[in-house]
């Protein structure tokens, strides 16, 4: 009817992902990616190089510091490619982390100017790192022969443990980044997060130094299967199928969940927030 007026007004409540609407969006999405990873590596002189240079100058440390002075065990495998194989995945996670959860307060212009799905931002940030993690699987890859490993059928699982390395990340990024924009203390407490994830994690260290009947706990952090999963397909080591691969996928698809209906459920204020 003529002089009719509509009123948009944000959404109230608990939202769903609306899966159709990202979808119609892609192309954004692949701009954002694409954008992430311009910037990242605009006017640096070793440009890409950094995607390995960052986990092999720290697995290097790790292998000095936990591997000769501390001797920390490696499960019977070169300390350097056993904490390298824990790396590639770990910088995956943790850069994909710190970069994500400020995406949404460095899009904040964007945001306030022009309606798109706001998940765009946390999930770009995150999936421009699978550029880095493909060149330090491939460093990983050139460094096993050397010593004396090579990927064998159980390589073919290697999507699985991506999977969950990427709900697991995603998750964690939709929490923070929405908390961020909300409350800034959250920039302030992600290294700290951090920092305590890393150790919590069998980066540095082999998970069979945990005791048995903590395995089960642990495994509630999902990159101590994932690491696990590399090591066993790389590395021949401990197979990580079991039950602690199971709490890890129901432990990742809940966070990555949990993540996203609270990161719709405060959408509608970002705007006026940020």
């Amino acid at each position: 009817m003529a002089g009719d007026v509509v009123v948009i007004a944000p959404s109230r409540g608990w939202q769903p992902l609306r899966l159709r609407l990202l979808w119609g969006f892609r192309e954004l999405g692949y701009f954002f990616v694409w954008r992430e990873i311009k910037l990242r590596y605009k006017q640096t002189l070793l440009g890409t190089s950094w995607a390995v240079l960052q986990p092999l100058l720290m697995t290097l440390v790790f292998t000095v510091i936990f591997g000769h002075w501390l001797n920390v065990g490696s499960g019977g495998s070169p300390y350097l490619v056993f904490s390298f194989a824990a790396m590639v995945p770990w910088a995956f996670f943790s850069q994909g982390l710190s970069q994500g959860s400020k995406s949404l307060t460095s899009g904040a212009t964007l945001i306030s100017r022009v309606y798109f799905p706001r998940l765009l931002l946390p999930l770009g940030s995150v999936l421009s790192f699978l550029l880095d993690l493909a060149i330090a699987t491939g460093l990983l890859l050139v460094l096993m022969p050397f010593y004396g490993y090579t990927p064998g059928v159980k390589a073919l699982a290697f999507p699985l443990f991506l999977l969950l390395l990427l709900v697991a990340t995603l998750g964690t990024v939709f929490l923070l980044a929405a908390a961020n924009a909300q409350y800034r203390d959250v920039q302030y407490i992600t290294p700290f997060l951090l920092q305590l994830w890393f150790f919590a994690t069998p980066v540095v260290y082999s998970p069979t130094i945990v005791p048995h009947g903590l395995r089960s706990v642990i495994a509630v952090n999902p990159l101590v299967s994932v690491i696990d999963g590399v090591r066993w397909m790389l590395l021949d080591g401990p197979s990580p199928f079991g039950p602690g691969l199971a709490v890890s996928a129901v432990a990742a698809v809940a966070l990555f969940l949990g993540g996203a209906f609270y990161f719709r459920r405060t959408e509608r204020g970002f705007a006026d927030v940020l």
